[in-house]
This record gives C-alpha cells, structure tokens and sequence, in this order.
C-alpha cells in the first residue's frame, strides 16, 4: 500500500513545529524531530521539506546550539509541581529566544528593503500608500 503525502506546511503547521523545538530538552536531530511531528500531528515530513522553511530552519539550529551549550537542562527535583513549573519556564525562555532571533531577521529584512527601496529613489510617502481596495465583484 502506498503511503499517503503528508499536507502542505502551512503558518498553523509551521507554529506548531517551532513550538515542538520551543519544549525540546534531548538530543536533537532532523530525524528525531520527524518523529516527534509525525507522532504530535500524523504527518511525516521529509527533512528537506522541513529545512526548506526559515522559521524551522532558524529554530532547530537555535535550539541545538542551546543544547550543544547546555543551556536548555532542567534540574530533577523532588516535587512534580516544582518539575513541571521549570520544564515551563524552560519552553517559555526558548520560545522568547527564538521570537527575539526571528525579530532580529525581520528587522535585518526590513533594512535591507529600505536600503534597496532609497536606492530605487522610492521615498517614505510612496511606500506608505494604502494598498488599493479589493474587487470581490
């Protein structure tokens, strides 16, 4: 029997995925990760079609230095309340991390379309137009 095509990754599938590479703790790898999607989502995707997006991309190889560095271990304690409560902080830190590096790119982006916008000679009023209304008719 044929194996059916996993869906498109679309923005949703896309935030999920990071989101799955925010709680990671172990070792990391492309592999390691198509089983943990394919086993949270029921979708199993090749590594170049996760690579090809820069949101996972940026985010696997953020979060594997984190690892490599050891800043991604949460200390055993004793109480299950008190786990818990760190293994959330610890995905909370790495997702603020990764939205901090994907701010930065955007920012880097946005420079780069100003830059290249003053060099075609298209000043601030022109690229502040509204955007022409939609013709739903």
């Amino acid at each position: 029997m044929k194996q059916q095509r996993a869906k498109n990754l679309d923005d949703p599938s896309i935030k999920a995925i990071v989101e799955i590479l925010d709680g990671w703790s172990e070792k990391l790898t492309w592999d390691l990760l198509i089983e943990a999607i394919n086993f949270r989502t029921h979708n199993k995707y090749t590594r170049q079609a996760l690579h090809k997006h820069e949101r996972i991309r940026n985010a696997f190889d953020l979060r594997k230095a984190e690892l490599a560095n050891g800043d991604a271990t949460i200390r055993n304690v004793r109480s299950p309340e008190l786990q818990k409560a760190l293994e959330r902080i610890a995905r909370v830190e790495a997702e603020n991390r990764r939205l901090e590096s994907e701010n930065n790119q955007l920012l880097e982006q946005f420079v780069r379309w100003s830059y290249n916008a003053y060099t075609r000679g298209l000043d601030a009023e022109f690229l502040n137009q509204p955007l022409p209304p939609v013709n739903r008719g």
